[in-house]
């Protein structure tokens, strides 16, 4: 009885000194920021905040835990970061988005919950999505996305040795696994998908209707090698992005954002995206185990489309478990409840695989 006692103090202890060290971040962080910086901020934008309200109450972001938003400066591009930051922390978890959301949508759906469990999360604008500025006359393809997410964990680890491990929504799913076959100093990966595009049936189901998967995208790859690669076209276009969300309310606002769902791409870009070759092939990769969280109502990527990439990957533990009630990017209970309990359940586990550190104590102390 006394150590139950004991055990459930230090948890609440735990909890609090987390909380309070999120309010003092972002307190102290509000009055670092000089108001006359030229950049964009969240704090201007108005489509995250209206996509929040379509959140339970209790999930939405409170005025005082906003993440610290932070610039990095990839070759020439400022990359803009959202981060929870805290330096008791085991483990850092870095987000990346798809092709129809943006950084600040991954705080909202899975960094904060995280970052009051304890974990410092770095949510990324991909270059083309959120705020991220791309350098003028610069072209992005798919490969800079694995090589910025790459660089990303070298900046990292480069800081401290606290083991990195990934989360990817949609298409950022496959990307944490291309990112973790490239840079090959993860600890673990969740995707809320994991499609191998050259599947053609994958991509007869991701993509809008049969003729653009049969005729436009064959048609695109050939473009891609011609002057045309650098016009763009709208991702709603291409893609189912009206399943992006069950909420028919909540997709509007969606596409009305120019900063995600609402994005253009380049015809180089979706063309990378679709031919692109992870270095290490999934019967060899042995890097980190993998979590798939599969939303129950999802319209866009079902479970069938990512199990036979899933199924090829045999020399690490790969797991699914399954997000009730829950769409693409999820806004539904009980699902959210159950992403960040799989989720943390997942990273926590593979902290007693780490050498010398404590594995009784690992699991509490984050």
């Amino acid at each position: 009885m006394f150590n139950k006692v004991k055990n459930f103090s230090l948890s609440l202890l735990s909890s609090t000194l987390t909380t309070l060290s999120l309010f003092f971040s972002s307190m102290l962080h509000a009055q670092q920021q000089p108001n006359n910086d030229p950049r964009p901020s969240y704090q201007q934008q108005q489509a995250w905040q209206k996509i929040q309200q379509f959140f339970p109450v209790e999930w939405q972001i409170p005025a005082d835990h906003l993440p610290q938003e932070e610039w990095w400066s990839w070759q020439d591009h400022q990359v803009h970061l959202d981060r929870y930051p805290n330096p008791q922390a085991k483990i850092k978890v870095i987000l990346f988005h798809g092709v129809g959301t943006n950084g600040r949508q991954m705080s909202m759906l899975l960094a904060h919950p995280l970052a009051l469990r304890g974990y410092e999360t770095i949510a990324i604008d991909l270059p083309g999505y959120g705020l991220t500025q791309v350098k003028q006359g610069a072209q992005i393809t798919y490969d800079n996305w694995v090589d910025i997410g790459s660089d990303l964990i070298d900046a990292e680890l480069a800081k401290d040795q606290r083991p990195i491990v990934l989360y990817g929504l949609s298409a950022g799913g496959m990307l944490s696994y291309h990112v973790a076959a490239k840079n090959r100093k993860v600890k673990a990966i969740v995707g809320m998908t994991f499609l191998d595009t050259h599947d053609q049936d994958v991509r007869d189901q991701v993509a809008r209707n049969g003729l653009m998967s049969r005729v436009a995208m064959p048609v695109n790859h050939l473009a891609a090698k011609t002057p045309l690669q650098h016009i763009k076209v709208p991702m709603r276009w291409v893609s189912k992005m009206n399943s992006l969300v069950n909420n028919k309310e909540a997709l509007q606002v969606f596409l009305k954002d120019k900063s995600s769902a609402g994005n253009s791409v380049s015809i180089q870009f979706l063309d990378s995206y679709l031919h692109y070759r992870p270095e290490i092939s999934p019967e060899n990769f042995t890097i980190c185990p993998i979590l798939l969280t599969q939303p129950a109502q999802d319209r866009w990527t079902p479970l069938a489309l990512s199990t036979p990439f899933l199924n090829r990957i045999t020399q690490v533990p790969v797991k699914t478990v399954i997000l009730e009630q829950a769409g693409h990017y999820p806004l539904e209970q009980p699902g959210l409840n159950q992403m960040v309990q799989y989720i943390d359940d997942f990273y926590r586990s593979i902290l007693v695989s780490i050498p010398d550190q404590d594995p009784e104590l690992k699991p509490n102390v984050l």
